[in-house]
């Protein structure tokens, strides 16, 4: 065989043998996506919602206790684990309620809760952006659960600024952050929009 077909040949085989491994790569990658997908799915039919609200007040501040739930999926737990850091937000207003005019917006805040787990230590380490230059470490995932999903005590006003004989209302909502995944799986994996959670807003209306 002349030695223009020979390397004709050769690249040829060449070229089939990159076809073969790019096949190789794609099947390989479906699969990655269909494992991910598959194990997300049961996930997004549990919503998270908040429960368990009490606004109350000390001499000098209105407060609010409210729980999120069903915002930790096995996916979540297992990106945790992996030591990927997760964020909640919170957010609370409060209204004073008007007959004629709009209701005049008295409070707007945002609190954040993240959590980080060391597998070296196996510790998790859980800060509340509420509770200034305070760490809660505990060796136990439920426990740190829970310190992530429950607002206590939040100071959402000074009472002054609350009138005797006002109506008010309290509105609250909570997200997960989105979780940032490292850079070779989130090309992969950037529609898994399932591990984000948004509750709905509620509403607590309550008189002065």
């Amino acid at each position: 065989m002349p030695p223009e077909q020979r390397s004709g040949v050769r690249e040829d085989v060449n070229n089939q043998r990159s076809r073969i491994e790019i096949v190789k790569k794609l099947r390989s990658l479906l699969l990655i996506m269909l494992i991910w997908t598959s194990g997300v799915a049961p996930a997004a039919a549990r919503e998270a919602y908040l429960s368990d609200f009490v606004v109350t007040n000390t001499r000098d501040h209105l407060l609010v206790y409210f729980t999120v739930n069903n915002c930790f999926t096995p996916e979540m737990n297992s990106a945790i684990e992996s030591g990927m850091e997760t964020t909640f937000t919170f957010f609370v207003q409060l209204f004073e309620k008007r007959e004629i005019l709009w209701d005049r917006k008295i409070a707007d805040l945002q609190v954040s809760h993240s959590i980080k787990y060391d597998s070296l230590k196996k510790l998790y380490t859980v800060r509340r952006s509420e509770d200034v230059n305070r760490e809660i470490t505990t060796s136990k995932f439920e426990e740190a659960k829970k310190h992530m999903s429950e607002i206590v005590a939040l100071k959402v006003v000074p009472m002054h600024q609350l009138k005797k004989g006002k109506r008010y209302q309290l509105q609250m909502m909570a997200q997960l952050d989105r979780i940032r995944l490292p850079f070779y799986l989130d090309y992969v994996l950037f529609f898994l929009s399932l591990w984000n959670f948004e509750t709905d807003w509620y509403a607590v209306d309550f008189r002065y």
